[in-house]
């Protein structure tokens, strides 16, 4: 099965962290790649900021279901 590998950059803010901030930055071919990125979008403007733990590299398998097989329900 092929898998991609999803970049992202988040944080937490707020008086209690109460709201969070993503970003999608990219999606790769090889983990390798997209740690390369990682290191890439870490010294430019706003990303530099925040430390390397604020970035996200989630594997994903293409054609598979993620989750969610009954729904959800709405608050």
């Amino acid at each position: 099965m092929s898998k991609v590998y999803l970049l992202e950059h988040y944080y937490d803010y707020g008086e209690e962290s109460e709201h969070q901030e993503v970003r999608e930055l990219g999606v790769y071919s090889t983990r390798e790649l997209a740690e390369e990125a990682r290191v890439r979008y870490a010294t430019l403007p706003g990303f530099k900021d925040f430390p390397l733990d604020c970035f996200y590299i989630g594997a994903y398998t293409l054609d598979v279901d993620a989750g969610w097989w009954e729904g959800f329900v709405s608050c």
